[in-house]
C-alpha cells in the first residue's frame, strides 16, 4: 500500500513571510492525491516538495479568501504542462464557486476541471474507497472543512483460516460471500478500524469543528493567533493555538498539525508550548505537530483491531 501522508506546502495566513509561504497542503492517500487550499506560490512549493502534479485528482478549497485559493491557476497551469488534457475535480462551498470559476478561466490551462460544490449533509464523495464530506464552519464568509473517513473492514486471521481449512482462492470467496462451507467471515476475522483525516481552516469554535475532529487520526487545524490575541481571533473568525489544541484533545484526535500562522509571530515555539499545555490541561493524549513549510507528516498507524 502506498504511504498515507500529509505534505505541508505553506503555513502562512493572509500574507507570506520570508520563511513561510501561503497555505497549501497535499494529502497522499493510497492511489490518489488531494490538494487543500492552495494559496499563492503553491506551484513553486510543489517543486521544492517533490509533489507531482499529475497525481493530484482533487483540489479542495474551504472558502473564497485568496490566501486559500489564489494558487489554483498556477497549479492548473502546472498540470497542463505535465499532463495536458487530464481531469481534476475542484471543490468548494457554493458561495466560492463563482470565484473558483474565475480562477479556472484565468489559468487558461489545458485541464478538464470539474467544478462542484461541497454541501454539508450531502452524500459523501468516494475517494479511493474512503468517504470525503464537507462540514460547515463559522468564518466571515461561507466556509467548509473537510473530513475523509475510511470504513472499518474485516481483518482476516491466518490461524483461524487455517483451522477452518480455508486456503487459496477460497479466502477470496469467503470475503466476497461472507460465508463458506458453514464458516462465517466474522468467525475468522476481527474488525480493523479505518483511518481518518480532517482539515479545519478559517473558523471560530463551532459545532462543525467538533464534528470534523471527533476521533480523527490526523487533523490539520488553523492556529492563526496565540491565546493572548484571542480577541483578534474572535473578531476575525479564527482559532487560537489553545482553542485548536483543546478542541483536538477533547475530540480524541491522535495527531494534530497546527498551521496558518499570523505573520505577527516569527518564533513558533510559543504556539507549540501553548498547544501542548492545552492538551495536558484537557487531559488528552493528542500529539501536537507545529507545521513548517515542506514538512511531511504521516497518518498515524492504524488503531488496534477490535
Amino acid at each position: 500500500m502506498a504511504a498515507r501522508e500529509l505534505v505541508v506546502l505553506g503555513t502562512s495566513s493572509q500574507a507570506p513571510t520570508r520563511t513561510r509561504n501561503h497555505n497549501g497542503y497535499v494529502l497522499r492517500w493510497d492511489s490518489t492525491t488531494l490538494m487543500f487550499d492552495p494559496g499563492e506560490g503553491t506551484q513553486r512549493q510543489m517543486v521544492l516538495a517533490g509533489v507531482a502534479s499529475p497525481r493530484i485528482e482533487r483540489i479542495c478549497v474551504t472558502h473564497s479568501h485568496n490566501d486559500h485559493c489564489l494558487g489554483v491557476p498556477g497549479v492548473l497551469a502546472r498540470m497542463a504542462l505535465d499532463a495536458p488534457g487530464r481531469r481534476v475535480a475542484l471543490h468548494g462551498p457554493d458561495a466560492a464557486l463563482g470565484h473558483l470559476g474565475d480562477l479556472v478561466r484565468v489559468a487558461q490551462a489545458d485541464v478538464d476541471v470539474e467544478l462542484s460544490a461541497v454541501r454539508p449533509g450531502a452524500e459523501p464523495l468516494d475517494v479511493a474507497g474512503a468517504a470525503l464530506r464537507g462540514v460547515a464552519l463559522d468564518h466571515r464568509v461561507p466556509a467548509v472543512g473537510y473530513r475523509l473517513d475510511e470504513p472499518a473492514r474485516p481483518h482476516l486471521l491466518r490461524d483461524r483460516l487455517a483451522a477452518a481449512g480455508i486456503v487459496g482462492p477460497d479466502v477470496g470467496r469467503l470475503q466476497r460471500e461472507g460465508e463458506l462451507r458453514g464458516v462465517k467471515l466474522a468467525e475468522v476475522s476481527v474488525t480493523r478500524p479505518g483511518q481518518s483525516f480532517a482539515f479545519v481552516m478559517d473558523t471560530r469554535l463551532c459545532p462543525g469543528v467538533e464534528e470534523l475532529l471527533r476521533g480523527v487520526d490526523l487533523a490539520v487545524v488553523e492556529s492563526t493567533f496565540l491565546d493572548r490575541d484571542a480577541r483578534l481571533a474572535q473578531d476575525y473568525a479564527h482559532l487560537t493555538a489553545r482553542q485548536a489544541a483543546t478542541a483536538a484533545a477533547r475530540a480524541g484526535v491522535r495527531r494534530l498539525v497546527l498551521t496558518h500562522y499570523s505573520q505577527r509571530y516569527g518564533n513558533l515555539e510559543e504556539i507549540a508550548a501553548e498547544a501542548r499545555s492545552a492538551v495536558r490541561e484537557a487531559g488528552g493524549s493528542t500529539e501536537v505537530h507545529v507545521a513548517a513549510d515542506l514538512d511531511v507528516i504521516a497518518v498515524p498507524a492504524r488503531r488496534e483491531t477490535t
